[in-house]
């Protein structure tokens, strides 16, 4: 190599230290606030071992996520459970349980075969306990915020003002 090439060399591998430096530290110095998992739930344990029984009795998993478990064999477009209790109240689960036709109450567009099935024939026990831990998976607000405007901005392109 000549004396000019290893030069240049040189140049170039000092070039590529200052600009990795650099770069290293401007993500070091750019620390966001980890607010942690924005999902919680307020049942008890005794409510929380009776819902996960009537989840594998009823198999929801086949469908729909909870703290992020999905089946493996899923495929089925469900809704993810987790922080559902700050969007509908008890009430409300315990009528959609209920109701012979779940889709009156939330239409869909699937197949009938993927499909929310209806639990009115469940016993009633069982409904409520499903309605109650449904109530208690929570979401922070600032989570549920930040989804909100996300969600807003991709479907609309404009910025999101509450």
């Amino acid at each position: 190599m000549k004396k000019g090439e290893v030069g240049i060399l040189a140049v170039i591998g000092v070039v590529v230290v200052v600009a990795a430096s650099i770069k290293g530290y401007n993500i070091t110095s750019q620390k966001e606030e980890d607010k942690g998992i924005p999902y919680y739930s307020t049942a008890t344990q005794e409510l929380s071992k009776q819902a996960r029984v009537l989840f594998d009795k009823y198999n929801c998993h086949a469908c729909h996520s909870l703290w992020t478990k999905r089946s493996v064999m899923q495929s089925v477009p469900a809704p993810a459970l987790d922080g559902m209790g700050s969007l509908k109240s008890e009430e409300w689960f315990l009528q959609y349980f209920s109701a012979d036709n779940p889709q009156a109450i939330v239409p869909t567009r699937l197949k009938k075969e993927y499909q929310m099935p209806s639990l009115a024939d469940a016993p009633k026990e069982d409904r409520i306990i499903l309605a109650k831990y449904m109530a208690s998976l929570k979401v922070e607000d600032w989570y549920l915020e930040e989804t909100k405007k996300r969600e807003y901005e991709k479907l609309t392109g404009q910025e999101y003002s509450p």
